[in-house]
């Protein structure tokens, strides 16, 4: 038997400062709910394809300031579509058929918040995008 909905449910963390009220909109209560456990249950893999992105354009990201590869992560997310839609991938692909259906009535307002907090995650995250020390690749 197919337990999909409850599984991605299950698997998701819980955010104990993501708040859900009566009072709040639609699209904060999805936000909260659904998009924030998810992309902090993706995020090890975001960093990831972060990385991958960041070597197949050279690596330029590597030798920024620090201001600047903050200016690169959001850069990167807001102008490449094919990267952009790959880390939405990620996230839609964790949804219940449920969730799926609320995102598509409200898909324009929702891509940006789903895209502004893996941005602020990326960003709060900097470190550990650096390459890593050769002694740790041995």
């Amino acid at each position: 038997m197919n337990d999909r909905p409850n599984d991605v449910l299950r698997i998701r963390p819980e955010i104990p400062s993501a708040r859900i009220s009566d009072n709040m909109s639609a699209d904060e209560r999805f936000q909260n709910k659904t998009l924030r456990p998810i992309i902090k249950l993706q995020n090890p893999l975001l960093i990831e394809v972060f990385r991958n992105y960041v070597n197949k354009h050279k690596g330029v990201f590597y030798a920024l300031s620090l201001e600047k590869k903050l200016i690169f992560i959001e850069n990167c997310i807001q102008k490449d579509i094919k990267f952009r839609n790959s880390l939405k991938g990620m996230v839609i692909g964790m949804f219940t058929v449920e969730e799926y259906l609320f995102y598509i009535e409200n898909s324009s307002s929702l891509n940006k918040r789903m895209m502004n907090i893996v941005i602020e995650r990326l960003k709060d995250q900097v470190q550990l995008l650096d390459r890593p020390l050769l002694a740790e690749v041995v």
